[in-house]
């Protein structure tokens, strides 16, 4: 008893060792974890995929239309690529269920109709997600969001996939 109470008081006194840079910030993800990032036809010629990644580096690119590759492709990704798409993304992830930005919605009353979407899902390996639609024509008064899920794709390997862009 006395040993396992010792054992105890010095595991907690060297968990106070772990330097506050090293500490995790906000959820880590964990094996199981999706980000899939969709985007939707437009009028014109605009690529059509979906994009699956994963923290343990494993990505699935699916190219549906106007793309360089069309069906599924897997690829891998650092984790610092993955990282960054998260991290990029992680400002407009909902807290729950799905945010859409679409024409009619209180944040985007007027749009013109011929503009692609993209469309975000967070998946958790514990069975909860978030989503976010945003329709490209809701840029005016959401710059910010059109701007950062508009780039988000650029930080990921898979742009020989996608193709040049229209």
């Amino acid at each position: 008893m006395k040993q396992g109470l010792g054992l105890a008081v010095v595991a907690v006194a060297l968990a106070g060792c772990i330097p506050a840079s090293r500490a995790p910030q906000g959820p880590m993800p964990i094996e199981g974890d999706s980000i899939t990032y969709e985007t939707g036809p437009c009028f014109g010629r605009c690529p059509v995929y979906a994009v699956t990644v994963r923290p343990d580096g494993t990505g699935t690119f699916e190219g549906r239309r106007f793309t360089a590759v069309t069906g599924e492709r897997s690829f891998t990704l650092s984790r610092a690529q993955y990282d960054a798409f998260a991290a990029r993304l992680a400002p407009y992830r909902p807290a729950s269920g799905e945010v859409r930005y679409a024409h009619g919605e209180p944040n985007c009353v007027s749009a013109p109709t011929d503009m692609p979407s993209i469309d975000v899902r967070w998946t958790r390996a514990i069975g909860d997600s978030q989503g976010l639609h945003f329709y490209l024509g809701c840029r005016r008064g959401n710059e910010a969001v059109a701007e950062a899920l508009g780039g988000a794709i650029e930080l990921l390997p898979v742009q020989g996939l996608i193709g040049e862009r229209p």
